[in-house]
C-alpha cells in the first residue's frame, strides 16, 4: 500500500491544455506534473531538506507513466527521510554516466545494444545488423566516444549511402535505436540521429515486379549477354529455380547440398521464419550446382557455395545481383532478384500448382495459428514436381516456346 493518497488520474492529465506560463498539477506527497506553454508534460518531485526548497525531475510524460512516476516518487521520499537529497543523488548519477559515456566507444556500446536488445530476433536478423554497422557506421564512428557522436557524423553516414535510401534509412533507425538505449542506461543525454529523420528521402514502397511468361523467356535469354562472372550467372538462375530468397541462396554452404539425393536443406538459424527448410532441386538446378561446384567448391562443405571473387572466406555481396538486375535490358523496368519469388509462383498457379503447395516452396509460414498447429504436410512428392515442371516451362520460354513478341 503507498504511503501517498495520490490523487492524479490519466484522464485529468490527458485533458491539461498547455497555457502561457508552465503551471503543476499536484499529484500528491510533493509529487507534481508540471503542463509546459509547448505542451510536454514532466514529473517533477519538490521537498524540501535542511530548511531548504528543492526540485527534481523524474521525467517526461507520457514515456514515465503514473505508476512509473510514483514508484520513482516513494524512492525520492525514502531518501529525503534518510537525509540524502534526490536532486545531488541524480546529478552525481549523471556525471558518472558522463564519464563513463567518455571512456566508452560507439562501437563498444553498440556490440552491447545487439546483445543486450537483440537477442530474441533470429540469428539472420542479428547478423544482418552487424553487418550493416561493420560495414558503414563502425568506419565512421566506431571508434569516437559514445557521448562525442555528432549528428553531422551520422549524417555523414547516411549521405555515403543515399543511393540506397532504404539503406540508408535503415542505418538512421539503427542508429537511433542504439542511441536511446545509451540514454535509457543514462550514458548519453541526447540523441544524434533523432534529428536527421527525413534527410534521406525514401520512395514510396511498391510490390516486387514479377515477369509474365513472355518476360521470363526474354529474361532468360537475355542473363547470357551480359557478360557477367559465371558464378553470378549462376547465382541468378539458381534464385528463380530455387524459390529461395536472395540472402538464403548467397550465404549456402556446400554442406547444406545433397547432389545425389537432389535436395538442399537450410537450417533454421538462415531461414526468415527460424523454421528449417527443405529445397528439392530440378535436374537443371543440379547441373547449375555441379558446375559451380567445379568453380568454388575446392574449399570443402564448409566452403561457400557463391563466395565472393577475391575471397572465398567471405558470400557473393547482397549487391552482386542487384547490380546484374539493373543492367539487364530486357523491356522490362522495376525486376529485382526478390521479384523472381514472385514470378516462379505465379507462373506455377497459373499452371494449376495449389496454394498450399506453392507456399511451402516459399516457405511461408501460416498466418493462422490453428491451422498451423494442425498443419504438418510437407506434400513432397507435389513440390518435386512443381520445382521441376518451374525449370521446364523456364527452359521452353527461353527457347521461345508459348512466346508473344516483345514491344520494343
Amino acid at each position: 500500500m503507498r504511503a501517498v493518497n495520490y490523487a492524479l488520474k490519466p484522464l485529468t492529465i490527458n485533458a491539461a491544455k498547455p497555457a502561457d506560463k508552465r503551471y503543476s498539477i499536484s499529484d500528491g506527497g510533493g509529487l507534481v506534473l508540471e503542463v509546459l506553454p509547448s505542451g510536454a508534460k514532466t514529473w517533477r518531485y519538490k521537498y524540501r531538506l535542511e530548511g531548504k526548497q528543492q526540485k527534481v525531475t523524474i521525467g517526461s510524460y507520457p514515456a514515465v507513466n503514473i505508476k512509473a512516476a510514483r514508484d520513482k516518487h516513494e524512492e525520492m521520499r525514502a531518501m529525503v527521510e534518510r537525509g540524502e537529497s534526490p536532486a545531488l543523488v541524480k546529478q552525481a548519477s549523471v556525471q558518472e554516466a558522463k564519464a563513463a559515456a567518455a571512456a566508452l566507444t560507439f562501437r563498444e556500446f553498440a556490440d552491447r545494444w545487439v546483445e543486450e536488445t537483440l537477442f530474441y530476433r533470429g540469428a539472420g536478423y542479428r547478423a544482418q545488423i552487424v553487418r550493416w554497422l561493420d560495414g558503414y557506421v563502425y568506419p565512421a564512428i566506431g571508434v569516437v566516444a559514445l557521448a562525442d557522436v555528432t549528428p553531422a557524423q551520422v549524417l555523414g553516414i547516411l549521405e555515403a549511402q543515399k543511393h540506397i535510401p532504404t539503406t540508408a534509412d535503415r542505418l538512421r533507425v539503427i542508429v537511433t535505436q542504439i542511441f536511446n538505449f545509451a540514454i535509457r542506461k543514462l550514458l548519453a543525454s541526447t540523441n544524434p540521429a533523432a534529428p536527421l529523420k527525413g534527410a534521406i528521402i525514401v520512395p514510396p514502397r511498391t510490390h516486387h515486379r514479377h515477369l509474365s511468361e513472355p518476360e521470363l523467356g526474354a529474361f532468360w535469354r537475355a542473363l547470357d549477354g551480359q557478360g557477367a562472372h559465371p558464378t553470378t550467372l549462376i547465382a541468378c538462375k539458381l534464385l528463380m529455380l530455387t524459390m529461395v530468397r536472395k540472402m538464403e541462396l548467397l550465404r549456402a554452404t556446400w554442406a547444406e547440398f545433397d547432389i545425389e539425393g537432389a535436395a538442399w536443406s537450410i537450417p533454421a538459424a538462415r531461414m526468415k521464419e527460424s523454421k528449417p527448410h527443405r529445397v528439392f532441386l530440378s535436374t537443371q538446378a543440379l547441373a547449375l550446382l555441379r558446375k559451380l561446384h567445379e568453380l568454388t567448391g575446392d574449399r570443402g562443405p564448409t566452403g561457400y557455395v557463391l563466395p565472393t571473387i577475391f575471397r572465398r572466406s567471405s558470400h557473393m555481396a547482397d549487391a552482386t545481383l542487384n547490380h546484374l538486375f539493373r543492367r539487364l535490358d530486357f523491356g522490362v523496368l522495376g525486376f529485382s532478384p526478390h521479384g523472381t519469388r514472385g514470378t516462379a509462383a505465379t507462373l506455377l498457379r497459373e499452371h494449376g500448382f495449389g496454394r498450399d503447395v506453392v507456399e511451402l516452396l516459399l516457405a511461408h509460414a501460416e498466418s493462422n495459428s490453428t491451422v498451423a498447429a494442425y498443419s504438418h504436410m510437407e506434400l513432397v512428392p507435389e513440390r518435386k514436381r512443381a520445382m521441376q515442371f518451374l525449370a521446364d516451362r523456364v527452359d521452353k520460354l527461353a527457347a521461345g516456346a508459348d512466346v508473344v513478341a516483345l514491344r520494343a
